[in-house]
């Protein structure tokens, strides 16, 4: 029977009933003794004893893998290894009972590899009758924050008849010491005296003592709980969200989250509630499906997010009214949310304008792009006036092309001096009204040829080159040169070449001619599709002389601008 309680005591202490065999341990005498009070927190710390030590325990997980922990009763020399239960846990390398029963009175063992082989642990746990304790009440202890307070050890209440000694204090496993950096820390008479005091102030203080007994130095270790707390607050909840009556648009059949953020005042024992309710004509103070987060806790109080749920808005919603209901011991404040129908319309328009506004823009980007020599045109017919009746030239353009003599029979050479001769003055003088200089045709020979040509250039506005094989490596070139010696001499005198025919730069080209057919406008003749009157190198040769309005202004004009638009677009 004895044997059967013993095993259910040990169930009960968390120490698992299994026989262990531990080579070089049986001879090993205990190096450490402790007394712990039955009831409270105590700590054993797997390390060799030292005289100076400032620590009696470490938290890193990474030593809590390499320590075992072992142990058997005083008069019994089966081994048991232990394993966490609800009130023994590993910390690190050392082993917490929350609480310690008497029955956990025995030696224990403990080993660290690679460091400690074997080190054995007497711990005499006694109740307090047993300890003769007086004054002993709990071994957690409130602490107001900003005034001045003390920290007894427990241990001192009890073994009244035994003098006690110096008592080392140690919080959060490392010791406490007056220091410089903390002048309102004092130690005395075996008492922590904290003035004032402060929120870090709060944790799990450990003191020990040495206790004398025969031949045997026990340590008698306690351990206390320190909370810092602020005085209780006279205030109720303060509602942060929503403050007063809120409304709040919503779309139907959508989720929708109501937050309520509430700030509570600082309470020992904080009785603090939220809950939202939703109350209409036909059911009141509904509870919805809600779930709260706390904010980290201070000595200023706490912050509640209390957020309730709608899987979808309904028509009902829309008619009630949703209350946050905030709680503490003082009193209590309210506020209500009210839901609104969200509006579509606006978004649907702006989002409708937005897009026909680019498209409008990319539309008429490409129809500007597509037509934009039309347009041009267009706008110095009928907008702009006609200043180049007043720069005292007499020529809109000088055409240069290649003469023939008796000695040349290229059709080709025909088919250029007929472009030149019947197509350019067809079109440009009797369609747009241009005066174009033909050097055969209008200017009375019997003059210096490069005289002639230079005058007659110097009384155009444009000069009209028509590039072909037999232009640029026979004597018409000149005409070219001196058109563009003209050109920097007098910015009003533009050049438009017309590639005729495909050509090779000859490499005896003056330098001031190879710059000029790669830099100014080229318009291309194409034999087979240009010759009509409706094509685009006509546009392009229109684009590219003077400017010329039509002399009929007004209404005739103004009509005769919206038909050209409306030809354009359809």
């Amino acid at each position: 029977m004895l044997t059967l309680c013993w095993i259910l005591t040990l169930f009960v202490s968390g120490v698992e009933v299994r026989e262990i065999n531990l080579p070089g341990c049986s001879h090993v005498e205990p190096q450490i003794w402790y007394r712990a009070i039955n009831g409270e927190e105590f700590v054993l710390w797997c390390a060799l004893p030292e005289r100076d030590a400032t620590s009696i325990y470490n938290n890193p997980l990474l030593n809590q893998h390499k320590v075992e922990w072992f142990w058997h009763q005083k008069d019994k020399e089966t081994l048991k290894a232990i394993k966490e239960s609800s009130n023994l846990a590993f910390q690190g390398d050392a082993l917490w009972f929350k609480p310690i029963r008497d029955s956990a009175s025995g030696v224990y063992i403990c080993r660290m590899w690679g460091k400690i082989p074997c080190l054995k642990i007497v711990l005499d746990v006694q109740t307090k009758k047993a300890a003769k304790c007086s004054g002993y009440d709990t071994n957690m202890l409130y602490l107001l924050a900003g005034i001045g307070n003390s920290i007894t050890c427990p241990g001192t209440k009890c073994y009244s008849h035994v003098k006690k000694p110096d008592v080392k204090w140690y919080k959060d496993g490392h010791q406490v010491k007056h220091r410089k950096s903390r002048p309102s820390l004092k130690l005395k008479q075996n008492e922590i005296y904290l003035n004032p005091t402060y929120d870090k102030d709060a944790g799990i203080y450990v003191c020990d003592y040495t206790l004398p007994d025969n031949t045997t130095n026990w340590t008698v270790r306690t351990a206390v709980t320190v909370e810092v707390i602020a005085k209780n607050t006279i205030h109720p909840p303060n509602l942060l969200y929503p403050n007063g009556v809120v409304i709040l648009e919503a779309e139907l059949g959508k989720p929708l989250e109501l937050e309520c953020r509430v700030q509570f005042g600082f309470e020992t024992v904080s009785p603090m509630r939220v809950t939202w309710k939703r109350s209409d004509e036909e059911n009141i103070n509904e509870k919805l499906n809600q779930e709260t987060s706390v904010y980290p806790k201070g000595l200023k109080g706490s912050t509640l997010l209390h957020v309730a749920t709608l899987k979808e808005v309904t028509e009902k919603d829309l008619r009630s009214n949703f209350t946050c209901f905030a709680e503490n011991s003082v009193g209590n404040a309210t506020a209500v949310i009210q839901l609104k129908r969200k509006q579509r319309v606006l978004f649907l328009y702006v989002l409708c304008s937005a897009i026909s506004t680019l498209f409008a823009f990319v539309l008429c980007t490409a129809f500007i792009y597509q037509h934009w020599i039309e347009i041009v045109l267009m706008y110095r017919s009928y907008l702009v006036h006609n200043k180049n009746t007043e720069d005292g030239k007499e020529f809109d353009a000088f055409v240069s092309y290649a003469k023939i003599n008796s000695s040349e029979s290229d059709s080709a050479l025909i088919s250029e001096e007929k472009f030149a001769l019947e197509l350019l003055p067809d079109m440009l003088e009797n369609k747009y009204g241009y005066k174009l200089c033909i050097l055969e045709r209008d200017i009375l020979p019997g003059g210096a040829y490069t005289d002639e040509v230079v005058t007659a250039i110097k009384q155009s506005r444009r000069v009209i080159i028509v590039l072909s094989p037999a232009y640029v490596s026979g004597p018409s070139i000149f005409e070219l040169q001196a058109a563009v010696n003209c050109a920097l001499e007098d910015k009003r005198i533009k050049l438009v070449l017309i590639k005729f025919q495909d050509f090779q730069e000859p490499e005896n080209l003056p330098p001031v001619v190879k710059k000029a057919l790669r830099i100014l406008p080229i318009v291309t003749w194409k034999s087979s599709i240009s010759a009509a009157p409706h094509k685009k190198f006509w546009k392009y040769m229109h684009y590219h002389m003077p400017m010329k309005t039509t002399k009929r202004l007004g209404s005739f004009s103004l009509k005769g601008l919206s038909q050209r638009l409306f030809r354009l677009v359809y």
